[in-house]
């Protein structure tokens, strides 16, 4: 027996910490090198913890819920050992014993039990299957039926790559909306549940708290006319994608859109250090995403250098990592701008919170068709409204409101894009 130490990695220089979350793997079961064990919330990620070496999993020293140090001790794993396995099939018998046990075997086959009927429909999912809090949010949100989902975790548990798998493919069942009637009667269960609040939703609350009580926070706002960016996505989007096998989407034309006005409005990109202003010449744009475990930020790193397919296709892989909570606390650091697209959830207007220490954050909303006066005649546009929400320690609102402006201008006609105008 050769027994391997499985400790909690290194995941970036200011995660100290971390909470066990679920058990991929039971005492007992096979894993290979780089196979994910188990789940790691921080307060900046939750992630997937590999196995370093293959063998078998034959100790876990960390319950779930349990909060442990980079570098703790976890669980073992017996390199030389081998999974449990069903019993070895018993020696061949000779013709002649296998004559003299047909009789028996056949009247082994006629008292053999009925099968055990099939759970009621009556039987709930959480008993049938038991979830992580996590788990469980993101199957009432999508209103699934855990039990069309196949579960690789411990005791075929779900995890979140599991549900997310099941939507993305399409195999998870949803379940039927309840009657009138059935609404009316009282839920069986507790009326109430206490959730341990997770590091990283802590952390999401504290950052947020904190910048409404250190940042002097203002809101501007304006509108533009989505029809140029959507006539150009329209006309070029196959060509696009069969070039670049990704979907031309809207976040690149405000990507860049941003880039070009933090380029002109430097301060709009700028942060405070102490008693310093550090301004980058460089334009690292976060895109705000929620997640299962709740909003996280990842970092277009150089935008300004970027494609529209390379933005797309980044911005893709972002989302990927962050619905199977494979996100790095690297694709989430040195971001100096933000955008956040509360439009896909059908916001029409918000203030969005500053995500420090950066002291801008572009909202994006919902297009909606509106009436518009253009050449003293109303016409019906795709409208939308945009929200600049800003550090007025460091940003005036002259250069918040020309900030904005340009990015208006940039998406009413896309020319500029490519023009750098």
């Amino acid at each position: 027996m050769a027994i391997e130490d499985i400790k909690i990695p290194q995941m970036g220089e200011s995660v100290a910490e971390g909470t066990i979350g679920t058990w991929l793997k039971k005492v007992g079961d096979r894993v290979e090198a780089d196979e994910p064990i188990v789940e790691v919330e921080t307060d900046k990620v939750a992630m997937e913890v590999p196995s370093p070496v293959a063998g078998v999993l034959v100790e876990i020293v960390v319950e779930e819920g349990t909060d442990v140090e980079i570098g703790a001790l976890i669980a073992k794993v017996d390199t030389e050992g081998k999974a449990a396995s069903a019993p070895s099939p018993a020696p061949k018998e000779s013709k002649a014993e296998a004559k003299e046990a047909a009789p028996a075997k056949e009247e082994k086959k006629e008292s053999a039990p009925a099968p055990t009927p099939a759970p009621s429909s009556s039987s709930s999912s959480e008993e049938l299957m038991p979830m992580s809090p996590a788990v469980r949010r993101v199957v009432e949100d999508y209103n699934l039926d855990p039990a069309s989902i196949e579960g690789t975790g411990k005791d075929g548990r779900l995890t979140k790559a599991d549900v997310m798998g099941a939507i993305e493919s399409g195999s998870a069942r949803t379940l039927s909306q309840p009657t009138a009637a059935a609404s009316i009667q009282p839920a069986a269960g507790p009326r109430e549940e206490r959730v341990k609040m997770t590091r990283l939703r802590k952390r999401i609350a504290e950052r947020l708290k904190d910048a409404q009580n250190t940042a002097a926070m203002l809101t501007t706002y304006n509108e533009v006319d989505m029809t140029a960016v959507m006539e150009a996505r329209n006309k070029y989007k196959d060509l696009f994608a069969k070039k670049h096998n990704i979907k031309l989407g809207f976040m690149s034309f405000f990507t860049k859109a941003c880039c070009l006005g933090l380029k002109e409005i430097p301060s709009v990109n700028a942060q405070i250090e102490g008693d310093e202003i550090v301004y980058h010449n460089y334009a690292n744009i976060g895109v705000a995403v929620s997640s299962p475990n709740g909003l996280v930020v990842p970092v277009l790193k150089d935008a300004q250098d970027m494609s529209f397919a390379d933005t797309e296709l980044s911005i893709a892989n972002y989302g990927r990592k962050a619905r199977d909570g494979k996100l790095t606390v690297d694709d989430m650091q040195n971001g100096t701008f933000t955008i956040s697209n509360g439009g896909i959830f059908g916001s029409l207007m918000s203030s969005p919170i500053l995500n420090p220490p950066q002291s801008g954050i572009l909202g994006m909303h919902k297009i909606q068709e509106r009436p518009v006066a253009i050449g003293g005649q109303v016409v019906i546009r795709p409208m939308m409204y945009l929200a600049l929400s800003y550090d007025h320690r460091i940003i005036d609102g002259r250069e918040a409101v020309t900030f904005l402006v340009r990015v208006k201008e940039a998406l009413e006609d896309p020319t500029r894009l490519l023009l750098d105008m």
